[in-house]
């Protein structure tokens, strides 16, 4: 199977934690979808990262979803308590939100400077704080959200906060979490959180 990512994309990061974690053998196509010359626009109507290839052709859209068909062909990342898959569930929609905010915050800060909406970027840095802190007070005093020490929780938590670096630096949200900056530390200790670090691509110019 391929999987189709953006290098900065904490979604496409998300699911290629997944794929190594499960150990499912799959090539990384690197698209950048500003670009005209994009291939994802062939895969996906809405031309979003990231899209997964299935060796049978059939074709996976959004994170969530490619996480939901890994899960099911290769289980492990879920708790079976249906109380604990709903707080990884929650979780993964609170770092994903955050994920949003910032990405509309960078998309803003492209823009000229007088023509930047400093309500709109007020708005969206709220969104990013309480969500940290949402995700800082539901941490458990083992650094994870549930039983299980390592699921789509804690995958879904360490790509938002390697995003947060890459596209948000001025945000320190290691004094403001640190419960948060223990568990993205151990899992910065795994091979797929290391062989997964995001870095950043050209995006235009938004007029």
């Amino acid at each position: 199977m391929k999987l189709y990512i953006a290098t900065p994309s904490p979604f496409a990061r998300k699911a290629r934690v997944a794929l190594l974690e499960k150990q499912v053998p799959h090539d990384v196509v690197i698209d950048n979808p500003w670009q005209p010359g994009s291939q994802i626009k062939e895969l996906n109507p809405l031309a979003k990262i990231p899209t997964l290839v299935l060796d049978d052709g059939r074709i996976l859209h959004d994170s969530k979803v490619i996480f939901e068909y890994l899960e099911l062909e290769t289980p492990g990342h879920l708790p079976e308590n249906k109380h604990d898959k709903i707080i990884h569930r929650l979780t993964e929609v609170v770092a994903d939100g955050i994920c949003d905010a910032v990405v509309m915050t960078f998309l803003e800060n492209q823009r000229p400077e007088v023509s930047r909406s400093q309500f709109w970027l007020s708005r969206q840095a709220d969104k990013i704080r309480a969500g940290v802190h949402e995700l800082e007070q539901q941490l458990l005093p083992s650094g994870s959200f549930t039983v299980l020490e390592f699921g789509l929780a804690e995958i879904a938590t360490g790509c938002m906060l390697g995003y947060l670096d890459l596209r948000y630096p001025s945000y320190d949200w290691r004094s403001d979490a640190p419960h948060l900056l223990k568990l993205y530390e151990r899992l910065m200790q795994r091979a797929s959180f290391q062989q997964t670090i995001p870095a950043a691509q050209d995006v235009p110019v938004n007029q």
